[in-house]
């Protein structure tokens, strides 16, 4: 079993910086594929971000160029570093996990979630 939780979530001005974290308990992270997902209001959760257990990295393209997914192995976190945000990337962010090891687009593809963080971006 791996619990999730995120931090760093918050208010910030368009245009502005967040970086999201997750960690994960358990001693078998590494071998987990882990994403993020997000979720505004009225629409369905998307995939936003993913890294693969091997390390390969997996963007949605309305961001590809704004962010950056990343993990320590060693910490048993996953990190995304999200750059010039917009007001229409207000949402929950979600932090996902699979023990496939692989990246999935489909959020049932991911046995394990944590609670969410809110991003709100001020225009």
């Amino acid at each position: 079993q791996v619990q999730l939780v995120e931090s760093g979530g918050g208010l910030v001005q368009a245009g502005g910086s967040l970086r999201l974290s997750c960690a994960a308990s358990g001693r078998t992270f590494s071998r987990y594929a882990m994403a993020w997902f997000r979720q505004a209001p009225g629409k369905e959760r998307e995939f936003f971000a993913g890294i693969s257990s091997g390390g390969s990295t997996y963007y949605a393209d309305s961001a590809k160029d704004r962010i950056t997914i990343s993990r320590d192995n060693a910490q048993n976190t996953v990190y995304l570093q999200m750059n010039s945000l917009k007001p229409e990337d207000t949402a929950v962010y979600y932090c996902a996990g699979s023990s496939s090891g692989a990246i999935y687009y489909f959020r049932g593809s991911y046995a394990y979630w944590g609670q969410g963080t809110q991003v709100t971006v001020s225009s």
